[in-house]
């Protein structure tokens, strides 16, 4: 096909190279033409011991390259020669139903030098001129120790003696060919063929540089002529070096076993290449060749052109290597050579280098739009899938989610991944932060492919955007007559925060059980609380005026931070009421409506030194702790309940004929405060009117007298009481007798009223023994307190 193949001669050496996208998902071999025996499959083996090289370049295509004194060349006067070779592809491993092309290739190369060495990628070959003196005047040591074996040279046959640190070992060709070696002579020259580190190989350091070097003398020996060929080839196995930005190839300049005499050694020309290209000027592409009396070194930036940077995954960390196929060519001659060609062929791969990619965040809140670049990637990575959230996409299903994803270039040839998602996708985690701002969290997992063998690379990324999106609600307060309100938006109540009345969270039964009303629409919520609901703070108390307060606060759902305090006061006017405090302290307002009219000063608690501190003609107002003035204490169920009592003691009138004598006072007045048993703390005052109910704190007056719309007239009651014997009340102990009772032993006591007027009731409230029947006997000691 068009484009399939390309070839060129550069030198000495055949250079075809195949284009890989036409063998995209098939199989492919070379066979190479012999004229004599047909077509012969291409193997390590044959390549290695016939000069040939399979490989690819630095982009992955197919590379073949051959020495024009390969085994299948056909040869013209040492000058023109030619060699074809079958590409067959297949679209089968097995490669049935292959597809044959022959391919002829040409090579002109005329201009041979004295001896010429090539150090291609697996083997090392030398060929010598067979007219030019076969030994030089100056013997070396192991040309003069070659001497006597030459008196055992067949009779018109080449043979070879390697000279090793193991000694000295004479084979025939054929036996070298076993070998591995390959040996033959052209019209005018003889070359040997040899693999790296053979058994006849021996590695020296020369100048820094491990070299691979096989000492051979090539015989041959017919009449009177007896024919001895220098055939030794030394090659560099090593002589790479790296830094993180560039690559540095060193070939020794002289090389000890290929010059005789050092001192005649001229080097001639030193020129590169890279792949079958000469650089006629290294600088131009950034590279640097320079030579000194040892070294020739070539430094290569990496990244250069002319190479290949090819991003790898190592133990999976992502990071580039760089390739590159370099040639150089060294030009010598020297007493014993005249002129050596010295070309040495080297595909070079620096280290891998770990490249941990970036995520840039490029966001701009103002857009609410995450915009994230993930980079920077060599073209050979493909993004294939993304996961946002712990939700995977594919990139078709991306685009349909409305994600955006498409890449970017960049000068330097590299390129990123750019990811582009709604600040309200629903796959975007969102937190309410500091006061009024959102953090929106997007945390993407990116699944890759690189490189030529798409290894699948996985890199998490974590992206945050905090932007002050939130308006924290302000609250409106106003009051009424007998209710104080608090309106307040909706938006963002229980999601980012709640109402606090203390340290308790506002719900709805909590409201329910401190007496408030809750309204909310669509973008209100409002708030009712009765003046002596629950939770209100009393600034000021007198029985003109109540100044009350309400305070709830705004804090964070997930922190309980406090962010706000909202705050309502009122001034209220009123005129009868009891509020119990959490402290203990109780505040009673007490309306008096008697006729005819009482002196409000000379109003009491159990304890009479407790009067108020505050009075006009209908009103008394009253100040105290739950542990003065005669207060008692009870538990029913629940439930704490402290009791006091306000009461008027009408005057004994001087002058009256027959007085009477009652205990009945003028007024009673009940003050209760009921407090539950397992608050340690109780959140406000209460109303005192009876249909409000609340849970704890609640306060009751209870009015004792009917002499609030009339005067009441005196009267004797007919009360009876008597002392049982025992609990069944069926025993009394008769008047007259004397009852003895041990400290906490029970006394059981019934009093009876015997008078039938529907309009009185009996209160049982405190029963005490004295020494006399005088009621203000003392000292007495009490029965019972409070009923």
């Amino acid at each position: 096909p068009l484009g399939f193949v390309e070839s060129s001669c550069r030198s000495r050496i055949f250079w075809m190279k195949l284009n890989k996208l036409l063998l995209q998902g098939k199989f492919f071999q070379l066979e190479i033409y012999d004229p004599y025996s047909g077509p012969v499959l291409l193997d390590e083996k044959l390549a290695s011991r016939c000069g040939y090289v399979l490989s690819e370049d630095v982009w992955g295509n197919p590379v073949f390259r051959a020495s024009v004194l390969g085994c299948h060349v056909a040869s013209e006067a040492d000058e023109l020669f030619s060699l074809t070779v079958n590409i067959k592809v297949s679209s089968f491993s097995s490669m049935r139903a292959a597809v044959t092309y022959t391919y002829p290739m040409y090579c002109s190369y005329a201009s041979w030098a004295s001896r010429e060495i090539v150090c291609e990628e697996n083997y090392m070959e030398v060929s010598v001129k067979t007219d030019v003196p076969a030994v030089s005047n100056d013997y070396t040591v192991a040309w003069m120790s070659a001497l006597p074996e030459t008196q055992n040279v067949a009779y018109q046959q080449w043979q070879l003696m390697f000279v090793s640190p193991s000694g000295r070992k004479r084979i025939t060709v054929s036996d070298a060919v076993k070998l591995g070696y390959s040996f033959n002579n052209t019209l005018s020259r003889v070359y040997l063929r040899a693999p790296y580190h053979s058994n006849e190989s021996d590695i020296s350091l020369v100048s820094g540089v491990n070299m691979n070097m096989i000492t051979s003398t090539s015989m041959y020996r017919q009449r009177w002529l007896l024919l001895l060929i220098d055939t030794t080839v030394s090659c560099p196995v090593d002589g790479t070096s790296f830094t993180d930005t560039t690559l540095t190839w060193t070939v020794p300049r002289v090389v000890p076993t290929l010059v005789v005499q050092e001192s005649t050694f001229l080097s001639k020309s030193i020129v590169m290449g890279v792949d079958d290209q000469i650089i006629v000027n290294p600088e131009e592409m950034n590279y640097l060749l320079e030579h000194n009396e040892t070294h020739i070194r070539i430094t290569i930036p990496i990244g250069a052109e002319g190479g290949k940077l090819e991003s790898s995954i190592s133990g999976g960390v992502y990071g580039i290597i760089y390739c590159i196929d370099l040639f150089l060519e060294h030009t010598w001659t020297d007493a014993g050579w005249q002129t050596t060609k010295y070309t040495v062929i080297k595909s070079i791969t620096t280290p891998f280098k770990p490249q941990i990619p970036t995520v840039i965040n490029n966001t701009v809140p103002e857009e609410r739009l995450f915009n994230v670049a993930f980079g920077h990637f060599l073209p050979d990575v493909s993004l294939v899938a993304i996961t946002v959230g712990n939700v995977p996409f594919s990139l078709r299903e991306a685009q349909h989610h409305s994600f955006k994803i498409y890449e970017t270039p960049f000068s330097n040839g590299t390129k990123a991944f750019i990811l582009e998602v709604s600040f309200d996708d629903p796959y975007v985690l969102k937190e309410y932060v500091n006061r009024n701002e959102t953090k929106y969290t997007l945390l993407v997992n990116y699944t890759l492919s690189v490189g030529l063998e798409m290894t699948l690379y996985y890199h998490s990324a974590e992206v945050e955007c905090v932007i002050a999106d939130i308006e924290v609600p302000e609250a409106v307060g106003s009051c009424d007559e007998e209710n104080l309100y608090l309106t307040l938006p909706t938006f963002g109540l229980h999601q980012y925060w709640d109402l606090y009345l203390g340290d308790k969270l506002l719900t709805r039964h909590l409201a329910l059980a401190n007496g408030y009303l809750a309204a909310t629409n669509s973008t209100h919520l409002i708030l009712q609380i009765p003046l002596f609901a629950g939770g209100l703070i009393y600034e000021e108390v007198s029985f003109q005026k109540i100044k009350a307060r309400f305070d709830v606060a705004l804090r964070k759902v997930r922190t309980m931070e406090s962010l706000q305090m909202f705050s309502i006061s009122c001034s209220f006017n009123s005129s009868a009421f009891i509020i119990c405090h959490p402290d203990g302290t109780i505040m009673v307002s007490a309306q008096m409506k008697t006729v005819p009219a009482i002196d409000m000063s000379k109003t009491k608690l159990r304890d009479s030194s407790c009067k108020p501190i505050e009075y006009n003609e209908a009103h008394a107002f009253f100040k105290f702790h739950v542990t003065t003035c005669g207060t008692s204490v009870r538990f029913e169920g629940d439930h704490i309940i402290y009791e006091n009592e306000i009461s008027y003691e009408k005057e004994t009138l001087p002058g009256q004929s027959t007085p009477i004598i009652t205990r009945d006072p003028d007024y009673r007045l009940t003050v209760l405060c009921y407090y539950q048993a397992k608050e340690t703390l109780v959140l406000g005052a209460f109303s005192s009117d009876p249909a409000t109910s609340p849970s704890f704190g609640s306060g009751v007056m209870s009015p004792r007298s009917n002499t609030a719309a009339y005067r009441r007239v005196r009267q004797v009651l007919n009360v009876v009481s008597r002392v049982s014997k025992d609990e069944s009340f069926m025993e009394f102990y008769g008047p007259s007798m004397t009852i003895l009772k041990q400290p906490m032993e029970p006394v059981f006591l019934e009093v009876e009223l015997k008078d039938k007027s529907p309009n009185v009731e009996l209160y049982l409230e405190n029963c005490w023994v004295a020494g006399s029947p005088d009621f203000n006997n003392t000292p007495r000691w009490n029965i019972t307190v409070d009923g």
